[in-house]
Order: C-alpha cells, then structure tokens, then sequence
C-alpha cells in the first residue's frame, strides 16, 4: 500500500514538474503566436494577447495556468479557435491508442522472437541475417520507413491507403512503421540477454543432464530475461501509445502527434503543454506500473 501511494506522488510530483517547466521554456521565447501574423491589425492582436492573458507578466500567466491546471482546464488552443486543449486531445488520445495497442501486439511478440532466434542461431546465417535486420531496425528513422512502404505499398502496388484514417485499412501502414523501430529494440535486449544466460553454468549444467533444448531456451533462459524486457516496456508502451509524432504527421493520423508538430508550428503554448502533460502522465503511470511487476517476478528486489 505504501509502495502505491508513493507512485501515486511520484506521478503528481513529476507531472507538475513537466507542465512548469514546458510553460516556462516555451514563454522564454520572445513574441507570443500572434506577433508574427502579419495579417492581423495590431488592435486585433493586443485584443487576442489580453483574451489569453499573454499582455500579463509570466509568473501571472503561469498562476493562472497552474490554477486551471488544479481543476482539471488545461486550458484553450491558441490556433484551434472555440476548442479547448482537452476537447483536442481527447478525441486524439483514443487514434493514438489505437494505433499504439496494434503497433504493442506486432512489437513484442516479433521483438521476442527475433531476439531468441538472433541469440539461438548467432553462429549460423540466420543468426547473421537477423542481427543485420535488427541493426537496420535501429538506425533507419521512422520517416524513412514510412516513406518506403508508401511507395511500395501504396503509390507503386495499390494495395493499401497512403493517408487519413478512415477505415481499419488505413491504420496497416502506420502500424507497421511504428512498430519496427521497437521491434529491433525488443530484440537487441533480448538478444544479448540471451547470450549472457548461455553463458552461465546453469545453462551448462542442463545441457549436460539432457534436458530438452526448448525447455532450456524458454523456461530456464528466456524466463530469466524477462526483468530486462520489462524494463525497456515502459518507455516503449508509452511512445507507442501516445503515438508517433512523426508517423501519424506522414500518414495524417489525426492523433496527438499530429497536433502536437503544429502546435509548436503555430506556437500553441497551451496544447503543446497540454500534450507534454499527457505524454508524462503515460510515461510515469507506466514506470509505477512497472515497478509493481519487478517486485511480483522478483521479491528480491525491494
């Protein structure tokens, strides 16, 4: 119970800390998103800058952010006129899931996969192959990935939409680009995870006696990995599911990374704030969640 509580804290405390100091970095840049539009008479613009406090100093505009903060108001869009960065993001977190929850259920089971085959056959072919594999996995950037399976798969092949997101076809091509930097990811871990447990005398051991190859890989090796694997699932989960930022911009996914590109494209202090809170928001949830999982599969950690 204890343990529950202090994630609880943790989870505020580092909220908190994100929204202060995303508010402030973001009002340390001279101007405001209205001093740059030209097309605005000045009347309008001073109008708009004291509509949304911005003609007040900081430490007043971050009073009155945090205490809208406390009742649950993260306050209007700044470029979405008549919304509220909650109303955005709310009928954008649930794309962003989606996407995320169909990129998590490709991500681990291949990453798992690919791993243990990498680790298993490392002295043969396919062992070489894999790693190659893995490696590309790491290094190419989402963008490019994206780029390639649009033009393979939807300008050169036809077989599937490029953009929007208005049917479950729409969501392959994303899902696939997502996915396969986490992949790789997954599997590097669990590769050398792999390998440093063939090394131990345990492993000797139950070769010597004649145990089963399969039951040697996966109940005595693989279970011992699993600390590893759980730990890197954090970050990722909360990536996947808050949504690429650059994937759901390539394939105009409608969900929170789309709007936070332009939000900080059109200097929306209070969106790009409000994206920021959510993101930490998953991030911490799922680090507490974590923690929890460490102490069931392992009592030894305290």
């Amino acid at each position: 119970m204890k343990s529950i509580l202090f994630g609880i804290v943790k989870i505020f405390i580092t909220t908190f800390l994100v929204a202060s100091i995303t508010f402030i970095l973001l009002h340390t840049i001279p101007g405001n998103p209205f001093t740059g539009n030209k097309s605005l008479p000045p009347e309008i613009i001073l109008n708009l800058e004291k509509k949304y406090h911005l003609n007040k100093p900081v430490y007043t505009q971050y009073f009155l952010y945090i205490k809208g903060l406390a009742h649950g108001d993260l306050g209007p869009s700044l470029k979405y006129t008549n919304r509220s960065v909650s109303e955005i993001l709310f009928s954008a977190l649930p794309v962003s899931i989606t996407l995320g929850i169909l990129a998590l259920i490709i991500s681990i089971p291949l990453g798992v996969i690919f791993g243990i085959a990498s680790a298993v056959y490392s002295k043969k072919l396919i062992g070489t192959a894999l790693i190659i594999l893995i490696t590309m996995g790491i290094s190419l950037p989402n963008f490019l990935i994206g780029a390639l399976l649009i033009n393979i798969f939807g300008l050169r092949l036809k077989m599937l939409p490029v953009a929007l997101y208005e049917s479950p076809l729409h969501l392959i091509l994303p899902t696939i680009t997502l996915s396969f930097v986490p992949i790789a990811y997954i599997a590097r871990i669990i590769r050398a995870q792999m390998l440093e447990q063939f090394s131990e005398e345990y492993i000797r051991t139950a070769l010597t006696k004649g145990l089963p190859k399969r039951d040697i890989i996966f109940k005595h090796a693989f279970k011992n990995c699993l600390i590893s694997l759980i730990t890197i699932l954090g970050p990722i989960i909360a990536i996947l599911i808050t949504g690429s930022f650059v994937v759901e911009y390539i394939f105009s996914i409608p969900g929170m990374g789309r709007y936070f590109i332009t939000a900080f494209t059109n200097r929306d202090y209070f969106l790009i704030t409000g994206v920021a809170i959510i993101f930490s928001l998953i991030l911490t949830t799922l680090n507490v969640v974590i923690d929890f999982l460490y102490r069931k599969i392992d009592p030894r950690i305290l």
